[in-house]
């Protein structure tokens, strides 16, 4: 089994903008850290949500997405985000993965006024990473203390209502590993009868394992009304809410409580002969960001993935029970691309090495060099429309439908298309679930030469 190394992070930002610089949120050092996370999952709430900003971010980066992004770009790559009014969900992986990575979909959930308003809600993206199935869920539940059933509801809602288009992992819980973070708004227990200053003073004492005790996350938890599916190691800093903005200091218009959470489930023995873990690393908040009411928490686990087979000459595949299916990095292997013209037809060719299902919505995009992020597409086109078998044959005349060779034709590029690009092949189902399955060299587009 391989160690696969998670980074979450939620934070209700309150609408406010990403002054504050995000290294130490994220944990990144100046200095070469070998101990890298695989994959880093953010989950925001209250990301401003005005009609004119919805509009912006349809058409560029939101300013946390971006901030993140800038961070993350030299070495991640940007798998998925969505958005549902003031919740956002991002997952980046190493670039180093993005082969082994299948099946990345989405789902989103309104709790809102009954389920009409996505002020409240949830957002989910699941993926595949050698065949072992991940889901990843951002939450902002309903607020104040009086409205635990709120809260209860909305989470069976939640997992009642989600459903993803990879049919053995349809539902949440249906995957190997599911992670739940968000601001889940739970308090501490009504009938613990403390004032806001009381409980400060409490947590001043560093006596926040007895005021753990009367957690309502928790007891829902113990009773089996929500959450009961999922674990949370004790959180051993002060709590996250309520604070006044621009300082570490605690707004007694509210209660403390933990409402910025962080859980998982690990459904150990989906397999046979491969037993699945989770070892957690930390769980702790970020008292020295100040931007809202709300301090962020992040926690870092490690999980037991299958390693993929190697089909390297030489090199000797791991034991059978150490791999979930026949999984080869590349499906599409593009041929050297020695250059393209930027004015004119552009060609490149390609093989499968196993046999897919081609669907009407594969399609090839055009990327820039050391591109960050998996929607940052220059051009594409589908592949029903530029790609063509060609006239290659064995010396029997025939050819496996896996191994024939395709021309792809791009009949034009935008303009000023100059510099260093690479083609990227997508596998998408008509639900939009979204597969990488090759990436070509890097090569120039330079511009044509009239002589």
């Amino acid at each position: 089994m391989d160690n696969l190394r998670l980074y979450f992070c939620t934070y209700n930002v309150g609408t406010s903008s990403p002054e504050q610089d995000l290294k130490e949120l994220l944990s990144i050092s100046e200095k070469k850290n070998e101990n890298r996370p695989d994959l880093f999952v953010i989950g925001f709430q209250e990301v401003k949500a005005q009609p004119q900003n919805m509009l912006m971010d349809t058409l560029f980066d939101d300013p946390w997405t971006f901030a993140c992004k800038e961070l993350l770009q030299h070495d991640y790559i940007k798998l998925k985000s969505l958005r549902l009014q003031g919740l956002l969900l991002l997952v980046f992986s190493l670039r180093k993965h993005i082969l082994n990575i299948r099946e990345i979909d989405s789902e989103y959930t309104r709790t809102g006024l009954a389920g009409m308003w996505g002020n409240k809600g949830a957002v989910s993206i699941r993926l595949s990473i050698n065949g072992c199935s991940l889901c990843f869920v951002n939450a902002h539940l309903s607020a104040h203390d009086d409205h635990l059933k709120d809260r209860i509801d909305d989470y069976n809602s939640i997992i009642q209502d989600q459903e993803f288009h990879v049919e053995e992992t349809s539902k949440i819980f249906y995957h190997d590993y599911v992670f739940w973070l968000g601001d889940l708004n739970f308090r501490l227990l009504e009938e613990y009868d403390k004032t806001p200053e009381e409980i400060e003073r409490q947590i001043i004492k560093k006596d926040t394992k007895s005021l753990f005790e009367h957690d309502q996350l928790r007891s829902v938890m113990k009773k089996g009304e929500a959450f009961s599916e999922l674990t949370e190691q004790d959180p051993d800093f002060p709590p996250t809410f309520k604070f006044t903005v621009g300082t570490p200091c605690y707004d007694f218009k509210r209660r403390p409580a933990w409402c910025d959470r962080i859980l998982y489930r690990v459904n150990s023995n989906n397999y046979e002969n491969v037993t699945l873990k989770v070892d957690q690393l930390s769980y702790k908040s970020h008292p020295s960001y100040v931007l809202s009411d709300h301090k962020p928490v992040t926690a870092e686990f490690i999980i037991k993935i299958p390693q993929p087979i190697l089909k390297l000459q030489g090199l000797s595949l791991p034991p059978v029970d150490q791999v979930f299916s026949d999984y080869s990095e590349s499906v599409i292997e593009f041929e050297n691309i020695a250059g393209w013209e930027e004015e004119g037809e552009n060609k490149a060719y390609y093989r499968r090495t196993k046999d897919i299902r081609e669907t009407a919505e594969d399609w090839i995009g055009l990327f820039k060099e050391n591109f960050c992020a998996l929607d940052e597409y220059v051009t594409y086109e589908y592949i029903s429309k530029c790609a063509t078998p060609t006239d290659e044959s064995t010396g029997s005349g025939k050819k496996s439908q896996d191994s024939r060779k395709y021309e792809v034709v791009f009949p034009d590029l935008p303009n000023r298309c100059r510099g260093n690009y690479c083609l990227v092949y997508f596998s998408q189902t008509e639900d939009k679930v979204t597969s990488v399955l090759g990436i070509s060299n890097v090569f120039p587009i330079v511009k044509h030469d009239s002589d």
